[in-house]
């Protein structure tokens, strides 16, 4: 993967991981993707990470993947390719339990989060075909480009507590770099939601500063790779809150 001002190996210090530690009312958690873009093109591979506006009113000046909650459109964007039905099959499990429609579109969110919010576009050419683009999956469009979510792999679902301020239940995607196509300029900047990328070794000690959760996620991530490529029936980390604490289930692979 060719170099660029992205790609140090060290972060700046960010500090401790601030949260809300307020207690709320019951909410129930919205459905959510985090994508987490790997350079395995160095013997220890890196992640993309990126540092949030200090001024952001959900974990702020914290360091972290880009990711957000489902858009009603995510199910009905067209693709260049469907994600593969082992993948699809590994979404469906864990409970609440999700339709398929829901799990095309939960991949759909990963693709679209990331490019909003780095500037990095996981897609394919169109080849004439025309598709009509609008809100944060424009930059698809006018690159002339579909949407690929068929090199996702998922790692883990984690569903934040009750009493948090902002509850998601979320599915934490991962791709190789080398299936970013596209790169939309001028997205992250001083006054941006993201000030900052940073490809960062996985395992180092700056990652630990991230979200508690996200931590235990990148734990699971280095185990996964360390026994070599991904692979969709590998079992899957589900981490939720149950009597009182949260816990770690292990999802079976092998479910197609």
């Amino acid at each position: 993967m060719t170099e660029t001002a992205e790609q140090r190996s060290n972060l700046p210090n960010p500090g401790n991981y601030r949260e809300d530690t307020t207690k709320h009312p019951y909410f129930r958690p919205k459905d959510a993707a985090t994508l987490i873009l790997i350079d395995r093109s160095e013997a220890k591979p890196k992640v993309l990470v990126g540092k949030r506006h200090d001024k952001v009113v959900f974990m702020p000046g914290a360091f972290v993947f880009p990711g957000g909650r489902v858009d009603p459109k995510d199910n009905k964007i067209q693709v260049a390719a469907p994600i593969p039905s082992a993948l699809e099959a590994r979404l469906l499990q864990g409970s609440p339990k999700i339709s398929g429609a829901r799990a095309r579109a939960l991949a759909n969110t990963a693709i679209r989060e990331a490019c909003e919010e780095t500037g990095l576009c996981l897609g394919k050419p169109a080849n004439g075909e025309t598709a009509k683009f609008e809100g944060s999956w424009k930059p698809f469009g006018e690159a002339g480009l579909l949407p690929d979510p068929s090199s996702l792999y998922l790692i883990a679902r984690a569903i934040t507590p009750p009493g948090r301020v902002k509850r998601f239940d979320t599915r934490f995607f991962t791709a190789d770099a080398s299936a970013i196509t596209h790169r939309v300029p001028g997205i992250v900047h001083a006054d941006a939601e993201l000030v900052e990328l940073v490809w960062v070794e996985i395992g180092s000690k700056p990652l630990a500063n991230m979200h508690p959760m996200t931590v235990k996620v990148l734990e699971q991530l280095e185990i996964r790779l360390a026994t070599g490529p991904l692979r969709h029936d590998a079992p899957i980390p589900f981490f939720h809150f149950y009597g009182g604490k949260m816990q770690m289930d292990m999802l079976p692979g092998n479910v197609e």
